[in-house]
């Protein structure tokens, strides 16, 4: 669970990602302090998150490896957002995998590919640009406001709510819970 700091969905992207500014940093995502110093930074403005031009430079360094496990055979496309589940068809929903990771993945989310209690391995570069593509998805829907207080709206049209540990409690299940199947 993020901290009581973090209210709405807006912070929690910004938790998610300073945990990656805080890894890349060299200091893990479980720094306390410091991923709370670069949250209340991404919250105020006073710093900003990389454009998506990095992650796609960092993909283009390894452009043949999956970038779940690494693998360098039979690579395909993933949708972190499934389309069958609204997500767009755009280069920033797209990462090359490898058939396996796909795979397994299906139509499933990238949190609940990966569950809540993997949710702090997941790979640098899809996570940033997955934190990056639900910021966008979640603005253009209007629900980055919605916080702890009503996240009963999202729950009521989230699909993932069996695997939520505490119903209507934050986690990141509630950044992608409203990607359900059409």
């Amino acid at each position: 669970m993020p901290p009581s700091a973090v209210k709405t969905l807006r912070d929690l992207i910004f938790w998610q990602y300073a945990k990656i500014i805080s890894e890349s940093a060299g200091f893990g995502k479980s720094n306390y302090r410091f991923i709370m110093n670069r949250f209340k930074k991404l919250q105020s403005d006073e710093i900003e998150w990389s454009s998506s031009i990095r992650e796609w430079i960092q993909e283009k360094e390894n452009p043949n490896q999956c970038i779940y496990c690494g693998a360098e055979e039979k690579l395909t496309v993933d949708h972190m957002i499934p389309l069958s589940r609204g997500g767009p068809d755009h280069p920033d929903n797209a990462v090359m995998v490898c058939s396996h990771c796909n795979s397994l993945k299906g139509n499933k989310r990238l949190y609940e590919f990966h569950s809540l209690e993997n949710r702090n391995v997941i790979p640098r570069i899809a996570e940033g640009k997955y934190l990056k593509l639900l910021y966008d998805e979640l603005e253009r829907r209007k629900l980055l406001d919605i916080g702890r207080k009503n996240l009963s709206t999202l729950c009521e049209i989230c699909d993932l709510d069996k695997k939520c540990p505490v119903p209507e409690d934050l986690t990141v299940y509630c950044l992608e819970g409203i990607f359900v199947r059409r």
